[in-house]
């Protein structure tokens, strides 16, 4: 007999909806005081946002936490 797995709180939703989420709760500028990460806080805009999390582990790490904290 097996366990019943946990839930993935972040299965299905990607970075992309994740980002907007924040971005709408909380608008760019409280964004990037809240993760003081360049992408939020100089000229940010989703697509560049997305280019460097998706590259940045540690980054994409905090944003997924924020975004799970919000809900």
């Amino acid at each position: 007999m097996t366990e019943p797995r946990q839930a993935d709180p972040l299965h299905g939703v990607t970075l992309e909806m994740i980002l907007n989420h924040l971005v709408s709760r909380y608008g760019w500028s409280e964004l990037g005081h809240v993760i003081d990460i360049r992408c939020f806080n100089d000229n940010p805009s989703i697509k560049s946002s997305l280019t460097f999390l998706r590259r940045t582990p540690w980054a994409r790490q905090k944003v997924e936490e924020l975004y799970l904290r919000s809900l």
